[in-house]
């Protein structure tokens, strides 16, 4: 017997869930909707369920908004059925239940970032171990110490100790085969790097080497330390160097595309930074395009950087790319709809409603409350008393009437701006939520409890604001009587 879905939502979205639910037919599942006299859905709170909702309808399964706030296990074991959240859009429903295909797993990668502390030797222990754990926490496997030309470094023993005593995984980047040698010694994980002049190094320490060649472009030298290694049947990694755009990026892709041909079971290791911190672009794209090729050449350890403040997110964008290129490689298919996180400045869909479906539900509404949407034409405001369309919240701000109002009026402002923000980029907006900007920045606000609405300018909290501000003022008004 087929399993039966209610859906719960309210009035504005009734017609539109029907409409969807309508477009997936048929599907493996008989549903009702039942619309509990809320008037927006995202405002639906596990308490007002339980109120409006006495029994399941027969139903196997019960399904609310995706913003709806509450404990759904309690709801669930209340009706004795699972209850559980649907996507936030409700256009997202058939992707939902299958008709786009599972959520990809991104937990699965093959690739090992190197993040380096470029000025290691200026900074004390407590320094480099509080930069290593920000990187480990962005997705970093191994904490590369960067030592600087010309700069000592008298406490790159005690560094690496204490690294490795915190349990990271070190590795020392030097031109000094001297550096090399102490870092090697105290204990460090790999060295970067050594050339077919220098490679007899690898004798000394047990670590892995990386391998360059000994003049820029010089494949063949590569070659030749390679050989050295393999003679000694030691580990170690091959490096050809990736050169900044216009000074030899695109023969040193191409280099890299030979030394997996010449050596198919070498372990290779491409730097980022000549890319990410040297090319005036977002490092996001740039990230996602080098994983790519890592990808493709079985590449399994990337050096990234993270020096000048526009590519201040390259450990964490990699730890993303680095999935979501495993996952479309396993899975075949081209590295697109598996994660949002990369799409920092732009939505892959980013207008949910076209102009004439804002227009129905503007029609709709019968409270004061503002709306505020985005389509393809601009922003979109309107309650009960109007509908208003336009891209410059200076201009949208006057017709609102909210002179008077100083709380209400911060909230519509913030709330406009967000909205042109994102109708200016092509980005979702959703009312009373940030903006997604993917890997490119932290979340400003940290979780708040489901039960509550959000409290700062909210148009209901607005509501009950000026409603207990009127009982307290019919209070003292009483009680100033009951004294006369």
């Amino acid at each position: 017997m087929a399993e039966r879905i209610l859906f719960l939502t309210g009035r504005l979205a009734e017609k539109q869930l029907h409409r969807v639910l309508d477009s997936m037919q048929p599907t493996e599942f008989g549903y009702k909707v039942q619309q509990i006299g809320i008037s927006v859905a995202a405002l639906m709170t596990a308490q007002l369920i339980e109120r409006r909702v006495p029994d399941p309808m027969g139903a196997d399964r019960i399904m609310v908004p995706g913003r709806c706030r509450g404990d759904l296990e309690k709801l669930a074991a209340r009706y004795r059925v699972p209850v559980v959240r649907g996507p936030d859009d409700l256009k997202d429903l058939p992707e939902y239940f299958g008709r786009g295909g599972k959520p990809p797993d991104l937990g699965k990668y093959d690739v090992r970032i190197f993040a380096e502390i470029v000025d290691a030797p200026t900074l004390d222990i407590p320094g480099i171990l509080e930069r290593a754990r920000a990187y480990q926490g962005d997705g970093a496997d191994v904490i590369d110490l960067g030592c600087l030309p010309d700069t000592p470094f008298p406490k790159l023993e005690k560094a690496v100790a204490a690294l490795k005593a915190e349990g990271f995984s070190v590795s020392v980047d030097s031109a000094d085969a001297d550096e090399l040698r102490r870092g090697g010694k105290a204990g460090a994980d790999f060295l970067l790097s050594l050339d077919e002049k220098t490679v007899a190094l690898a004798d000394e320490v047990p670590a892995v080497p990386v391998l360059i060649p000994s003049t820029p472009g010089d494949l063949d030298s590569l070659d030749r330390a390679i050989k050295v290694m393999r003679a000694k049947k030691k580990p170690f990694l091959a490096d050809p160097i990736l050169d900044p755009i216009h000074f030899g990026f695109t023969d040193s892709l191409v280099r890299y595309h030979e030394l997996r041909r010449r050596h198919p079971d070498a372990g290779i290791l491409m730097g980022l930074g000549n890319l990410t911190e040297l090319t005036g672009a977002d490092t996001v794209g740039i990230t996602a395009t080098l994983m790519g090729v890592a990808s493709e050449l079985a590449i399994r350890n990337m050096l990234v950087v993270q020096v000048s403040p526009h590519a201040r997110r390259a450990v964490k964008e990699l730890d993303v790319a680095r999935r979501i290129m495993y996952r479309a490689r396993e899975d075949d298919a081209l590295p697109i709809g598996h994660s949002e996180a990369l799409l920092c400045l732009h939505d892959r869909k980013p207008f949910s409603y076209s102009p004439a479906e804002v227009a129905e539900l503007a029609a709709q509404i019968r409270d004061p409350s503002f709306r505020i949407q985005i389509s393809t034409d601009g922003i979109h405001i309107f309650n009960r008393d109007g509908s208003h369309k336009g891209v410059d919240p200076f201009a949208l701000f006057p017709l609102l009437g909210l002179e008077d109002d100083g709380a209400h009026a911060f909230y519509i402002g913030v709330e406009l701006a967000r909205a042109q923000t994102a109708w200016q980029l092509g980005k979702a907006y959703s009312q009373d939520e940030e903006l997604d900007w993917g890997v490119a920045a932290d979340k400003v606000r940290k979780e708040e409890s489901k039960d509550d609405y959000q409290a700062a300018g909210h148009t209901l909290a607005v509501k009950k604001n000026r409603a207990a501000a009127k009982r307290g003022k019919k209070s003292r008004a009483g009680k100033r009587k009951a004294k006369r």
